[in-house]
């Protein structure tokens, strides 16, 4: 998905797996670089006019795929946790 892409509702692509294609393609274009924070969850609420739960979901989706990881109350970061991390 391009990382300009926006999200279609009526699609048959439900629009947390579009959110998480297009957070990835962001992350690969180079929006996002490696161990550095993606846009806060109320940011992307506010950029792609989704509910917080779909843009959760959508993080959710990328957390299970090794992508990014979280730290409850400082963000989503990309890549693997390091060593040293509360998530590791």
């Amino acid at each position: 998905m391009d990382a300009d892409a926006e999200i279609d509702h009526a699609g048959p692509v439900t629009p947390y797996r579009q959110l998480a294609a297009i957070l990835k393609a962001r992350i690969a274009r180079g929006d996002w670089t490696e161990g550095r924070p993606i846009a806060s969850e109320t940011r992307l609420v506010q950029e792609y006019g989704l509910a917080r739960s779909t843009v959760r979901r959508a993080i959710a989706v990328l957390v299970e795929e090794g992508v990014v990881w979280t730290v409850q109350g400082r963000g989503t970061y990309v890549g693997q946790p390091p060593v040293d991390s509360p998530q590791a």
